[in-house]
């Protein structure tokens, strides 16, 4: 598994990138997750940025902008200079789902932000901690099991109006049930009350929940992607546990501020790339339970135009609006 995925990404890498190039900037690169850190999202920055330090950049700095559930990291980057000495690092829904889930945004994504590298995919999983009973193991009897226990319909969600969110809103539409979110500042936080059984069960990235699987405190009820997770055979979809309208692929990629010369936007996207073509690198993410991708900025940004266009018909009929 990890010998294919290698080829996979080498073969995007040599497609984009040298493998030898020499240190562009004098200045400090500053990558903005975000989220706090600890989270998949911040791992994922922190092994990207140990490659590119000394070859793109003298030094690579990850920071962890927290707050406005996200919005905080996603604003620091637009209002950057656009020399290429700070980049956002963040999952998908930041830039497809919010700007139809919040009435008022302060930024676009597709006109203040130029898409740099799409790096990984981590599918979504509904996963369920020790306050939820030991006989719940699928998600139609979880479903049932809220029915019978309306006061227990939390849910935690790394952020509100985010695709983890949503499969919670998806769900008890499909269900016709209420779910009552509860949103977090990252994905650590929600799964240390998950794991505490502070709340039944959460949302999130596959690669956040892989580590805790071990210590029989969590176990995942379902995934989102179109087909099983490969980290998770045994593991149903959200289509096969019977709510096939609930099919969510969440990417993470790199964004540089708009006006970024096309020159600098190349460099970066061939370091990131050769930064995640290292074999430590790519081990690393599969054992995060992410999806090596490597892509060009064109073809990015023709995924982010798609899912943004996607996402909203969902946002509108789910009749959600999120609150600043």
């Amino acid at each position: 598994m990890i010998s294919r995925r290698a080829v996979l990404l080498g073969f995007g890498a040599a497609v984009l990138g040298s493998k030898a190039w020499a240190q562009t900037t004098k200045k400090t690169l500053r990558i903005i997750v975000p989220f706090p850190a600890g989270g998949g999202t911040d791992v994922l920055a922190r092994i990207v940025a140990e490659k590119l330090k000394d070859n793109y950049a003298p030094a690579v700095i990850v920071e962890n902008k927290v707050g406005a559930s996200g919005r905080t990291g996603v604003e620091a980057v637009k209002n950057a200079d656009p020399d290429g000495t700070m980049l956002l690092f963040t999952p998908d829904f930041l830039l497809t789902v919010y700007p139809h889930s919040f009435k008022k945004l302060s930024y676009d994504p597709l006109t203040d932000f130029v898409p740099i590298q799409l790096i990984a995919r981590s599918g979504l999983a509904l996963a369920a901690g020790p306050a939820l009973p030991s006989e719940v193991r699928t998600v139609r009897q979880y479903v049932d099991w809220v029915r019978a226990n309306p006061a227990r319909s939390h849910y935690a969600t790394t952020s509100a109006g985010g695709t983890p969110h949503f499969v919670g809103v998806m769900l008890a539409r499909d269900a016709k049930l209420e779910l009552s979110p509860v949103h977090y500042k990252g994905g650590a936080p929600a799964l240390q009350d998950l794991m505490g059984g502070q709340i039944p069960v959460s949302v999130n990235p596959i690669s956040e929940l892989l580590p805790q699987l071990g210590g029989g405190k969590v176990r995942v009820l379902a995934v989102t992607a179109p087909q099983r997770s490969k980290f998770l055979p045994e593991v149903p979809t959200m289509a096969e546990s019977g709510f096939p309208d609930i099919v969510i692929n969440p990417w993470l990629g790199f964004f540089a501020p708009a006006r970024t010369p096309a020159d600098v936007v190349k460099r970066l996207a061939n370091g990131i790339a050769d930064a995640c073509a290292f074999g430590d690198s790519q081990r690393s993410f599969i054992k995060m339970g992410m999806e090596p991708v490597a892509m060009t900025p064109v073809g990015f940004k023709a995924v982010l135009q798609a899912d943004l266009e996607r996402w909203g018909p969902i946002v509108k009929a789910s009749g959600f609006s999120a609150e600043d």
